[in-house]
């Protein structure tokens, strides 16, 4: 009888189901659907997506990962296929309306850990008054002309999750500077994968507006919310998206 290697493709119309699903899988990853380094959904979630058992899921999962095609540590398991890391810059910049530095604003940026406002609790699904990380920006540019003013609170899921974040409790006094620009590349490292929506509303006269950013994973749940407040008479909030090429 022949042996089927693990580096042969998997087979559509014939041999095990297990061999199919590693296909369709395996699409997946080529597409894009699930990025280069990013962390895969888990079993449960895989059995219900092509509709099986999460042990023909963990079937497939061996045949790709035989076949280098996905590695799994203690988060679970990853992508590798060639492309684009994660980590690559992408559009998002923390917090949202950060500015270049070199466009000359003066900014600040602490982080306290206290209880969020009761729209961040309830957005990040906290228990009222349960403290958390929260960030706080302020831009003013030379002329006072335009200030711009940000309040983030982050989830206990990004605390857990993402060490580089979790380590500024013990920092968090509100006094000692915290840029947190990286903080989306962290999370990216951290296997998740980063969905935002952005709402911008008018606040008080036309020369005011407000942006609401909420960001939650693969998995539905929140990560942050952002407030930032746009006080300038003359100033552009800039949204710079980067679709990848097809094929």
């Amino acid at each position: 009888m022949a042996r089927t290697t693990p580096h042969d493709p998997p087979q559509t119309d014939a041999g095990p189901l297990y061999w199919r699903i590693a296909s369709l899988l395996l699409d997946e990853l080529h597409d894009g659907t699930i990025p280069p380094g990013e962390r895969l959904p888990g079993e449960r979630h895989l059995a219900q997506h092509f509709g099986v058992s999460r042990e023909t899921v963990r079937q497939a999962l061996e045949v790709l990962r035989r076949g280098g095609l996905v590695a799994t540590d203690r988060r679970g398991s990853h992508a590798t296929l060639p492309g684009r890391p994660v980590e690559d810059p992408v559009s998002l910049t923390f917090p949202v309306g950060a500015r270049p530095a070199d466009l000359g604003a003066v900014d600040r940026a602490t982080v306290t850990w206290e209880a969020p406002p009761p729209e961040h609790a309830q957005a990040l699904r906290l228990a009222p008054h349960r403290p958390t990380l929260v960030h706080r920006y302020r831009s003013a540019t030379p002329d006072g002309r335009s200030l711009r003013t940000a309040v983030t609170s982050f989830s206990a899921v990004a605390l857990a999750e993402v060490a580089e974040l979790g380590r500024y409790r013990d920092r968090a006094d509100g006094a000692t500077p915290a840029q947190l620009r990286r903080a989306y590349d962290w999370m990216r490292k951290a296997g998740l994968t980063l969905h935002h929506r952005d709402a911008i509303t008018q606040v008080g006269d036309a020369a005011s507006v407000r942006v609401t950013r909420r960001v939650h994973d693969q998995y539905a749940r929140p990560l942050e919310i952002t407030d930032l407040v746009v006080n300038a008479e003359q100033d552009a909030l800039v949204y710079e998206f980067t679709l990848p090429a097809a094929g």
